[in-house]
């Protein structure tokens, strides 16, 4: 399965973020600065006091020493914050299959997307987003974005257009936590994420759910749902983490 392990971590405990890329931690009871390896608000998870686990960097001159890669939360247990572990572990999942040909970082239109592939002369587009965000930890919902996304609406308009133009388009949602299984839209945080995701549904785009198994220092794939079916539309429609009782 997909995996990513940090080597040359540390403890440590938060304090408060200073902005979007920095935050202040204790390590061993020494304050300092330390880069935070996500820009999205994290403020349900980045509470004074939190544990944290930090990445060594690997340059010595940077002028931060440390990347933050994960928090715990006692409801969800270690929570993955590393922006870059999805596409990671998506471009694992990818290599392991039989396409003829996979590009990253490929651009389509107005947009660039994580991952094109050729298969048997077949295209396919994929975009992945990180879901850090946690709803409803008893039917396993999170909830995404957790700030307002424009670029994530036109990424998905992008994937819509294609899709109608024979490409195989997928949105995949990496939940970088454990228990979570589904996403569904942030509609209090930016409503025009989730009518842009019905738009790519009804146009064919591939909505997929990747949940992970996550420890201090590790992330791994554990399973996917993929939620074109049937009831998808209804459950996109939603925004919460309340089904029906035909959905069950």
């Amino acid at each position: 399965m997909p995996i990513i392990h940090y080597e040359n971590t540390v403890p440590g405990v938060f304090v408060r973020r200073v902005n979007r890329f920095v935050a202040e931690v204790r390590i061993d009871g020494k304050q300092e600065n330390i880069h935070v390896k996500n820009t999205g608000r994290l403020r349900e998870l980045l509470v004074p006091e939190a544990k944290v686990t930090l990445q060594k960097a690997e340059d010595p001159d940077r002028k931060t020493a440390y990347d933050l890669i994960s928090v715990y939360k006692p409801q969800l247990r270690w929570v993955n914050i590393d922006s870059l572990a999805p596409n990671e572990l998506m471009k694992q999942e990818i290599m392991g299959l039989d396409y003829d040909l996979v590009k990253p970082e490929y651009t389509y239109g107005d947009s660039r997307f994580d991952f094109y592939m050729e298969r048997r002369g077949e295209r396919y587009l994929t975009e992945v987003k990180g879901c850090t965000l946690a709803a409803d930890l008893k039917r396993g919902i999170g909830l995404f974005p957790d700030a307002p996304t424009e670029r994530g609406v036109k990424h998905l308009d992008e994937l819509a257009a294609a899709a109608k133009k024979g490409y195989h388009c997928t949105i995949a949602f990496v939940i970088q936590m454990n228990g979570i299984h589904m996403v569904f839209p942030n509609n209090d945080t930016h409503p025009e994420f989730g009518k842009a995701l019905i738009r790519a549904a009804n146009a064919g785009v591939q909505v997929v759910y990747y949940g992970c198994h996550v420890e201090a220092d590790s992330i791994i794939i554990t399973g996917n749902v993929d939620d074109t079916g049937r009831y998808a539309k209804q459950r996109l429609l939603t925004g919460s983490a309340v089904f029906s009782e035909e959905t069950e």
